[in-house]
């Protein structure tokens, strides 16, 4: 398995399957379509944010968007993961975890001194994440109306 950036071809492939990702992210809540998608990663890869990609035999197997966030009490700037998603058939083979080691290394090498991500509430990546060691800072709530 390789992991690296995209080529432009491959990033367009990523952002294809991206409404897939926010899909299974969001535990089959929300299915965005492509354009939405784009007008929510496209500010975020022009501030400086970018994929890496796992890619095996030539194919992406899976994916992870890093990037930066400030924090809105101390303006801070910390490192951020917004999307981890690797295709149906390839997961439970250690690409999730192999991704998330090589974006929070490459966030250390950018200065960042922490790193954030936001997950929806019974997304089986939380359990990897408190295994990598990340630990709950807020909680979203909601009241459906």
């Amino acid at each position: 398995m390789d992991i690296r950036r995209p080529s432009d071809c491959e990033l367009k492939e990523v952002l294809l399957l991206s409404p897939q990702a926010v899909f299974d992210g969001t535990l089959g809540e929300v299915k965005p379509t492509i354009e939405k998608v784009k007008s929510l990663m496209e500010p975020l890869l022009e501030k400086g944010s970018y994929y890496l990609i796992a890619t095996e035999n030539g194919k992406i197997i899976g994916w992870i968007l890093l990037g930066a966030s400030k924090d809105q009490f101390t303006d801070k700037m910390n490192g951020f993961i917004y999307e981890l998603f690797v295709k149906e058939e390839f997961r439970g083979n250690g690409v999730s975890k192999l991704l998330m080691r090589t974006a929070i290394d490459q966030l250390r090498l950018n200065g960042y001194s922490e790193v954030r991500l936001s997950a929806f509430a019974g997304n089986q990546a939380i359990k990897l994440y408190e295994r990598m060691g990340f630990k709950i800072r807020t909680v979203s709530m909601s009241l459906p109306l």
